[in-house]
């Protein structure tokens, strides 16, 4: 148990700092910006209580929130993408049959399952997170081409994070 919560803190952290400090600057054309920062939440073991969950998605987000100076823009985002986990876990797992995989890793749950999960999740909390941002008719076209790209970026760094720092393990 002790192992599980040190590797969330490590995960936290890095990816904090992975966030802020290389990727907060990293756009490409000025549209396509990556939020890898909500790994932290998708990562997140399934065992864990929703409170939780909903506590450590909006720390994670009230602290990028701090680094960007969006006075919780993240930290609602983050909330959202946590409920929207709850939902899309509840149906896909029991469903599928994973109950005995500890967290939702691609190593753990195979490249289709985390592929269909990390975008889903990424579309919501990016949709959620660029409109709130914006929240003007006016700069729909805009608004909607950040979101797509962003999403596309993320989902992409998200998958290559997957397969070179998560370790192949045989399923049952």
């Amino acid at each position: 148990m002790s192992r599980i919560i040190l590797t969330n803190l490590v995960r936290f952290v890095a990816l904090v700092f992975l966030q802020v400090f290389l990727l907060k600057n990293f756009t490409l054309y000025n549209i396509s910006t990556p939020y890898i920062y909500i790994m932290f939440i998708l990562l997140l073991p399934f065992e864990i209580p929703n409170v939780l969950l909903f506590v450590l998605a909006f720390i994670m987000g009230i602290t990028i929130d701090a680094f960007y100076d969006t006075p919780g823009l993240h930290a609602a985002s983050c909330v959202v993408l946590a409920f929207v986990r709850v939902l899309f876990i509840s149906i896909t797992v029991q469903k599928d049959g994973f109950d005995n995989e500890p967290e939702p890793t691609l190593s753990m749950m195979g490249f289709r399952w985390f592929f269909t999960y990390a975008l889903i999740l990424t579309l919501v909390h990016h949709f959620f997170l660029f409109n709130l941002e914006v929240f003007r008719f006016s700069e729909i076209p805009y608004t909607l081409s950040r979101f797509v790209l962003s999403s596309i970026f993320t989902v992409f760094l998200m998958l290559l994070s997957g397969f070179l720092f998560f370790r192949k393990k045989e399923r049952k």
